[in-house]
């Protein structure tokens, strides 16, 4: 009996384990507004992203092997307020008017060129730190990168 009790015990000590390992995916902004005044009470950078998830290669590969990892969430997760910003061209991934409008408001203040994918940092305060766009080498190095351009500012 004792050796059932060890085993149970020795289980639920492993599954919590396990569900604490696991962190919640990055809660990304979808509006502009919201996101800075997240920055503000948090005094946060923002950190932008502007894609174009159905058409645009390089969009869909800086999500794929950056924004979707874990290695980015725990990064990002203490060090800035997360806000996307999607162009889709297929009518099947068409965005709600509502959100359309949002998303080119926010290109209109951000995005003037057009650029896509462009990552843009933001101080709490709304300054521009920094823009850039997809970098080869996963999460690991994307996550040097932006600590860099954060060091400059």
């Amino acid at each position: 009996m004792r050796f059932l009790a060890f085993c149970f015990s020795a289980l639920l000590t492993t599954v919590g384990a396990q569900a604490q390992a696991q962190t919640a995916p990055a809660s990304w902004n979808t509006d502009l507004t919201a996101a800075m005044q997240q920055a503000k009470a948090t005094n946060k950078p923002v950190l932008a992203v502007f894609s174009g998830s159905d058409w645009c290669k390089p969009c869909i590969m800086l999500k794929q092997e950056v924004f979707d990892k874990p290695e980015f969430e725990q990064f990002a997760k203490d060090r800035f307020v997360l806000a996307r910003f999607d162009f889709p061209r297929s009518k099947k991934n068409k965005l709600p008017a509502t959100q359309t409008k949002i998303n080119e408001q926010a290109a209109a203040q951000l995005n003037k060129e057009g650029a896509f994918p462009l990552v843009v940092l933001l101080s709490p305060e709304g300054k521009v730190l920094a823009k850039t766009g997809y970098r080869p080498g996963g999460a690991t190095a994307y996550d040097a990168y932006l600590s860099q351009l954060l060091a400059k500012k």
